[in-house]
């Protein structure tokens, strides 16, 4: 299979080219309706994204920490590879187990 070069790479005879289609009436005449099985796949990769649900889902909160506890956790984050979600939630739940 030939690979397409981009539309910016083109020169304007090649550009023309390629467009040429769009330049005649009715290409909307050729078109057709989705049938089920696409409308279903479109539908399914539209609404594919975002994190997976874990326990309830999430919330998000808008919290203030002092800059230097913030560093400190960062860089425990970053030598524990996990974000900064994931090392507040993890603290969270130590505490919450521990008063509990």
């Amino acid at each position: 299979m030939k690979k397409k070069k981009r539309f910016q790479d083109m020169t304007s005879a090649e550009l023309a080219e390629a467009t040429r289609e769009y330049d005649r009436p009715g290409t909307i005449d050729r078109t057709r309706p989705m049938t089920a099985a696409e409308r279903a796949e479109e539908n399914k990769a539209r609404h594919a994204g975002g994190r997976p649900r874990i326990g309830r889902g999430s919330a998000r909160i808008n919290i203030t920490i002092e800059r230097g506890l913030l560093a400190e956790a960062d860089a425990l984050g970053r030598r524990e590879k996990i974000g900064r979600s994931e090392l507040i939630a993890r603290s969270l739940r130590l505490l919450v187990r521990k008063a509990g």
